[in-house]
């Protein structure tokens, strides 16, 4: 017999998630449902997932072991976000009201608003300043279900201040229970001080800062903002190639406002991510469906920017391509970090089953993260990161508006969230 020393029983419902990784067409519909489920850890890694019988006959719980009633509760995997801006500092309500009066994204980009609003405050603010704005978001993010989170650089603009939120990365994922998945995105924007210089700030991201951040193990991702009047096609190829030298993988923001072609060159380019894709072309679509390149859906920024177009979800689900969901959390674009909500838009704003959208929000985000061979489903030896909900099943989760129906946030096989609040000293 196994040894357990957390154990949560008799759950109403325990979706696993299990099964082939990724999941494409019916296969995002399976949820692996398991009724009266029981699930148990070890040092932090499930030794069991099933019933009561089979329990009872493979594992032998520790003295000690911490036993969770689950009757009335429904288990699910963590939550994995898989693209986050989570660094930056200050906000941006005066421009999320002048677009209330109609102003569009690129028109207050114009203005030198957006992302240089934000570049700005960042690079003012200190590392402790950041580190205290990040601990708060993680802690609403791990409140509302999030164990494993992308976060990208990209409000830093050049060497310093990228290295600086990187580095603030590195710090935060040694002190905060949500795991961290490090992204360098100094192709986010081009810098004001270089804006008629682009190709000088190209040289100086592929000559001086990416080769910092491979010497000093800063990040696993690389992303870029492959976007009209930000980086172009060619110049996204230039940079990807430079990253993937220098051993990073790669994420694209594609094809979000014009359709340029940003998913087709993803595929291509092997990247492990394109994301945004609201614009996303029909050959974008035949080409992500023939690779291993998931899409990384983002319906609140949709929702937060009051675009009539959505990103084609069941066009793409229909034609066998990976998609997943984040919540794109930033201060311009889309300011949640709930991917309870992400969910919930996905089933009335993407027409994707509630089901879809769990899987795509677990499993398949993992997968757009390289994490789906240690989180993202419940199985034998993967984390225990599980979340309970007081719902009586799993469609209340998108039924019931308005509220956080989580109960209990297991962390590596540990209690971290109780009643909605966070049990222990995540940060010191």
């Amino acid at each position: 017999m196994k040894s357990a020393d957390l154990v949560v029983r008799n759950c109403f419902q325990l979706l696993t998630c299990q099964g082939p990784i990724p999941k494409r067409k019916k296969n995002l519909q399976k949820l692996s449902l398991i009724e009266k489920g029981w699930i148990a850890s070890y040092k932090g890694n499930i030794v069991f997932v099933g019933d009561e019988k089979n329990f009872k006959k493979d594992i032998q719980p520790e003295k000690d072991s911490v036993i969770i009633d689950g009757n009335g509760l429904t288990g699910l995997p963590g939550f994995v976000d898989s693209h986050t801006h989570l660094p930056f500092a200050g906000s941006r309500e005066e421009e999320f009201v002048l677009r209330l009066k109609g102003y569009t994204y690129q028109q207050l980009a114009k203005k030198g608003l957006g992302i240089q609003t934000t570049v700005k405050a960042t690079r003012k603010a200190s590392k402790e300043q950041l580190i205290s704005f990040c601990l708060s978001r993680l802690d609403r993010m791990l409140t509302l279900g999030t164990t494993t989170v992308e976060a990208k650089s990209g409000y830093g603009l050049n060497l310093k201040d990228e290295i600086k939120q990187l580095e603030i990365l590195q710090e935060l994922n040694k002190i905060h229970p949500v795991d961290i998945v490090p992204t360098f995105m100094g192709a986010h924007e081009i810098p004001e001080e270089y804006h008629t210089r682009k190709s000088d700030y190209i040289d100086l991201l592929i000559n001086k800062i990416i080769p910092k951040v491979k010497e000093r193990k800063l990040a696993e991702f690389f992303d870029v903002f492959c976007e009209e009047g930000v980086f172009s096609l060619d110049e996204t190829r230039i940079l990807v190639r430079a990253a993937k030298r220098a051993g990073l993988k790669i994420k694209v923001h594609a094809d979000e406002f014009v359709p340029l072609g940003g998913a087709k060159l993803a595929s291509e380019e092997g990247a492990t991510s394109a994301d945004h894709l609201i614009n996303i072309t029909q050959e974008g679509i035949e080409a992500l469906s023939k690779s291993s390149t998931a899409a990384t859906l983002l319906p609140a920024v949709s929702f937060f920017l009051m675009l009539e177009k959505k990103a084609p979800a069941r066009k793409l689900i229909e034609e066998g391509v990976i998609v997943a969901l984040a919540t794109d959390f930033n201060p311009g674009s889309s300011m949640t970090e709930s991917m309870l909500f992400v969910l919930q838009l996905a089933v009335f704003t993407l027409k994707m089953s509630i089901e879809e959208a769990i899987n795509a929000s677990t499993a398949n985000a993992a997968f757009a993260l390289d994490r789906h061979k240690s989180v993202g489903s419940l199985e034998k030896g993967k984390k225990m990161d599980l979340l309970l909900c007081d719902v009586p099943n799993y469609p209340f989760l998108v039924y019931h508006l308005g509220i956080n129906p989580i109960k209990y946030v297991i962390k590596d096989g540990k209690i971290v969230v109780k009643e909605g609040k966070i049990l222990r000293a995540n940060h010191s």
